[in-house]
């Protein structure tokens, strides 16, 4: 017959284990009651504050733009000359419809708008517009650069690589240092050889061509020796990573967004060329710049 004590310790060792298995399955659920009834747990979640908004407001109420000369609408209304109410940007004109119109309406943009693009202007030259874009605390910044950048007289003597990126990162540290919360969209650079593909069937485009610009995609325009191939892969290949560095350094601030290469993936066709130039946006090519900024600026998601 068993001895009584053993029996005892043997239902005492039974409680104590199952004591212990209640215990650990209340810690691992969560689900401690408190005097009023609920959860520890369910306290702690109705306690959480709302998720934060999304840093990117889709309804800037300014915009300041800086880039190049097709910000500044060159040749969008007369030969060799810029045509600001033209940008794609910022302008006033009711046939380009600028993403400032669309976003602020025409009366917005005339009041809350200001364009900082230079005619000419290289990466070098971003970070200075930048600081006076920032003086204008504005909802959203645009960016357009890089083609001069690429249009020099020789493949030699374009911007490198690494020389485009340290000026493109000098730019968002200027409007960050002043402007924290202001908004960056920035568009990719246009691919040059589709344009010089383009506008070669034009021969009114040709001769002003041959006054100087974009010299290393465009001149010798029918030239299709391999030398003159090379020099304009050579401009291709130099865009096309650009265009990398301004995705790479936008991805790292939070409140830029990259277009995707949605500019230079557009099949720019004649109808949106310059009839002055046949190389820049015309007031057609304008408004199709201002629409793709419009869908990416105020997407719920940045472009893929």
């Amino acid at each position: 017959m068993p001895d009584r004590s053993v029996r005892h310790r043997s239902r005492t060792a039974l409680a104590a284990l199952a004591a212990v298995t209640l215990l650990g399955t209340a810690v691992l659920t969560g689900c401690d009651s408190g005097p009023d009834g609920t959860t520890k747990g369910a306290k702690a979640d109705a306690g959480r504050k709302p998720a934060a908004a999304p840093l990117w407001d889709r309804s800037p109420e300014s915009v300041a733009a800086v880039g190049d000369s097709i910000t500044r609408g060159f040749d969008a209304c007369s030969v060799l000359a810029d045509c600001p109410e033209a940008s794609w940007a910022t302008g006033t004109d009711s046939s380009v419809r600028s993403l400032a119109v669309r976003l602020l309406g025409a009366s917005g943009a005339a009041d809350r708008s200001w364009n900082h693009a230079e005619t000419g202007a290289r990466i070098a030259q971003l970070p200075e517009q930048m600081a006076l874009a920032a003086q204008e605390n504005p909802g959203l910044v645009t960016v357009m650069i890089g083609a001069n950048d690429a249009c020099r007289d020789s493949v030699r003597t374009m911007t490198p690589v690494a020389d485009f990126r340290a000026s493109f990162e000098a730019s968002l540290r200027r409007l960050r240092s002043a402007a924290p919360k202001t908004q960056v969209y920035v568009s990719s650079v246009p691919d040059l050889k589709r344009l010089w593909s383009t506008g070669r069937v034009n021969q009114l485009g040709k001769q002003i061509w041959k006054l100087g610009i974009c010299k290393s995609m465009l001149g010798d325009a029918d030239n299709m020796g391999a030398s003159a191939v090379a020099r304009r892969t050579a401009v291709q290949d130099r865009v096309v990573a650009y265009n990398e560095v301004l995705r790479e350094v936008c991805a790292k601030d939070r409140r830029c967004r990259y277009d995707g290469g949605a500019v230079f993936d557009y099949r720019f066709t004649g109808k949106q060329l310059s009839q002055w130039d046949w190389f820049h946006p015309g007031r057609n090519g304008q408004a199709r710049l201002a629409e793709i900024a419009y869908r990416n600026v105020t997407a719920a998601r940045p472009p893929g």
